[in-house]
């Protein structure tokens, strides 16, 4: 097997559609020979803990109203491409998600890591939740099969927190800047939500070099 790590975080609209994109090329291939894992990476380090409005969060970060409708443009135009559903008018806060970063984490002890960071997407893009809400998130771990009440406990605590920000440190101490890269077998990195053909590429490549091997 080879690994794929993804470094992401749930609220990015790119890593939303490149999961949607590497899922179209997974499926062409149910014995594909990628191991995956989830990375955290916070857009916003400096999210208040309760968040914030989320069109005051754009608009100062697009400098206006103008602003963010031209930059959000281009993720409108790929996330229908892709079939990743957004329904913007349903977002109304933008969190902070060192939380849910922590339930990704936690998830991945139990190999349920994908299935919640699909859940989180879902949460968040298409129903407009809160996923730096406590319950939310333990609402999310008991879709997935999780234990919610230790979840819940767990976000109570501090527990993994500075593990999350120090892993979010070491990516961009390794030179990732944007979200979402993906790591190929440790060694290639690749940037943004590539299309499903470029994975179908690669997958076919690591595929032939395996059975070459053999």
């Amino acid at each position: 097997m080879v690994k794929l790590d993804i470094i992401s975080d749930p609220i990015c609209p790119w890593c939303y559609i490149g999961k949607a994109n590497l899922d179209k090329a997974l499926e062409q291939f149910p014995d594909h020979p990628f191991t995956i894992e989830w990375h955290p990476f916070q857009l916003n380090p400096d999210m208040p803990a309760e968040g914030m409005d989320r069109r005051a969060y754009l608009e100062g970060k697009f400098g206006g109203k103008a602003g963010a409708v031209k930059a959000y443009a281009p993720v409108v135009e790929s996330a229908e491409k892709s079939g990743a559903h957004i329904n913007f008018d349903a977002i109304k806060k933008t969190p902070n998600t060192i939380d849910a970063h922590r339930l990704i984490h936690w998830a991945g002890i139990e190999q349920r890591q994908s299935f919640v960071v699909d859940l989180l997407f879902k949460a968040y893009f298409m129903d407009g939740r809160d996923i730096g809400d406590h319950e939310v998130l333990a609402d999310i771990a008991d879709t997935a099969e999780m234990d919610a009440a230790m979840v819940t406990k767990l976000l109570a605590s501090d527990s993994d927190t500075d593990d999350i920000r120090a892993r979010d440190k070491h990516s961009r101490e390794m030179g990732v800047n944007s979200v979402p890269t993906f790591i190929v077998a440790g060694q290639h990195a690749v940037p943004g939500a590539q299309p499903p053909e470029m994975w179908v590429g690669v997958i076919k490549d690591i595929m032939e070099q395996i059975a070459a091997a053999e």
